[in-house]
């Protein structure tokens, strides 16, 4: 499964977003505020669910920040801490 399809469906299980699959997240929408709607608790939720998955750590705000943006910011995050390991 592709890294963006993988992050769209942990998303969807872990934050516990109903009615929503992950082909109908666009890879540009903002996941804060009119995008998907996530709040401040779900990005702790989503920060400790990508060191689960993915063993991947956001260590502070500037790193987090544009790594949150969107799915292809998050997913050019997670392959660029991936392959630094």
């Amino acid at each position: 499964m592709e890294l963006k399809q993988k992050l769209k469906k942990m998303i969807i299980e872990e934050l516990q977003i109903e009615d929503l699959t992950p082909d109908a997240i666009d890879d540009d929408a903002p996941l804060f505020g009119e995008g998907l709607c996530l709040d401040s608790l779900d990005a702790v939720e989503l920060v400790v669910q990508l060191q689960v998955y993915f063993g991947v750590e956001i260590k502070n705000l500037e790193e987090g920040r544009p790594a949150l943006q969107s799915i292809n910011t998050l997913t050019e995050f997670v392959n660029a801490r991936l392959s630094a390991q």
